[in-house]
């Protein structure tokens, strides 16, 4: 099988767990024995750009002609199967899906944000959910907030990009929604059920997971649609000490909070930004992931990383995190009842409090300060009643092998099937 993925990588400046998900997808693709053939443009490659291509940059969402050229050329050559789009913006641009079926060739795309109807893409905006964008013709309040790039006339250019689009984007053979949050914003958006399938993003396998640590961890950009400020509320409310360690990793504008909070109590720890081999010491040195997103995030690839290490996770009511935690498919260990499970994972002898959602591998809270205090303590006594479910759910939802193998089914199936020019 030979399969095109396409993407426009993000600045290397501004880390992109889009970037890594789709370099660990060609990789795991191709030890499957599938031939990829990459069409990759990067944002990196803008400053050198000569003044033409600048000049052209404007209607690049809308069209990128060079991109189509380039395109056309490598499928007339190759005569793949299928491409596979990531993200189009902003030298691909979603033109890439009328280039395909053009010659043929079906395509599918994997949804990463919001971005059919958002112009920003994460429906978050001046510190709260917002979806004003969603069911207008044209995203006005995006343009009135300067919701991308923090410019008027670039977040005007998205919006049209995203009405001119419409059309396109349903024209697309499968969606692969990594969550059943996304596969949701699809059928809002008007796709239906037979063209959308639930597909996770996979991270390699760490091998046997340590014996739990002790405390918590924090992992992701420090923004705040993620949280951090969030979470340093609710740890606020428990005494010092109490609740074991809270290690915080990663940077972003809230990094000047956290080395507050990290100067002020001995219980904090900032471990700034870490490399792979950081990140694997910082998870096993913690018993609980801690995932506080304020917005409806995708796939945090954070949490993924935790059910592999056999981390259960405490995190927030809201997009995909339900989802992978298995919030919605109560754990009860073998030979146990629901009351001895809540038992179980808060303490025991305790049924587990109000509000606190159970699930698979970890636990959901509404975003909310005084939510999320009420679960720490829960998650810190529960946290080796679900290790080891916590890592069951990875090898059978989020393992290499299983994620590959159903991509490749996916590919099978729309290659069998014309595309829905």
């Amino acid at each position: 099988m030979r399969i095109v993925v396409a993407h426009n990588r993000y600045r290397e400046a501004q880390p992109s767990g889009e970037n890594t998900i789709v370099d660990v997808e060609i990789a795991q693709l191709t030890a499957a024995g599938v031939e990829v053939l990459p069409f990759i443009r990067s944002s990196d490659e803008i400053p050198s750009m000569s003044k033409a291509a600048k000049a052209l940059l404007p209607i690049s969402p809308i069209w990128a002609p060079r991109a189509q050229q380039d395109l056309s050329r490598l499928l007339t050559e190759h005569r793949p199967d299928v491409l596979h789009l990531h993200n189009p913006y902003p030298l691909i641009s979603p033109w890439v899906v009328r280039t395909a079926h053009r010659h043929g060739v079906p395509v599918v795309q994997t949804v990463h944000n919001y971005r059919q109807v958002c112009s920003s893409g994460i429906y978050f905006r001046d510190g709260v959910i917002c979806q004003d964008c969603k069911g207008r013709a044209l995203g006005v309040p995006a343009i009135r907030h300067r919701c991308y790039r923090d410019s008027a006339a670039q977040s005007a250019l998205m919006a049209t990009t995203l009405a001119v689009h419409r059309g396109t984007w349903r024209s697309v053979d499968r969606f692969v929604a990594l969550t059943s949050a996304i596969a949701d914003h699809l059928r809002d958006y008007g796709i239906p059920d037979d063209r959308i399938v639930v597909k996770p993003n996979a991270v390699p396998d760490p091998g046997r997971p340590a014996p739990l640590g002790d405390g918590f961890l924090y992992m992701a950009r420090l923004s705040p649609e993620k949280g951090v400020d969030l979470l340093l509320d609710a740890w606020r409310r428990h005494p010092v000490g109490t609740l074991g360690t809270l290690r915080i990793a990663g940077d972003g504008e809230l990094r000047a909070l956290v080395e507050a909070a990290a100067a002020e109590r001995p219980d904090v720890v900032y471990l700034g930004q870490l490399d792979r081999a950081g990140v694997r010491a910082a998870v096993e040195a913690s018993a609980v992931v801690i995932a506080a997103s304020m917005w409806h995030d995708v796939l945090p690839t954070v949490i993924i990383e935790a059910l592999a290490s056999g981390r259960p996770v405490l995190g927030t009511a809201l997009g995909g995190i339900p989802y992978l935690v298995g919030a919605d498919a109560p754990h009860e260990p073998a030979g146990t009842g629901p009351a001895e499970t809540a038992s179980a994972v808060s303490g025991g002898g305790s049924p587990m409090p109000a509000g606190i959602g159970l699930g698979e591998a970890g636990w959901v809270v509404a975003p909310e300060p005084a939510a999320l205090a009420a679960a720490l303590p829960v998650a810190r006594a529960g946290a080796p009643g679900l290790a080891l479910a916590a890592r069951a759910r990875y090898e059978r939802t989020f393992h290499p092998d299983v994620v590959t193998k159903q991509l490749i089914d996916i590919y099978a199936g729309v290659a069998r099937s014309p595309h829905r020019a």
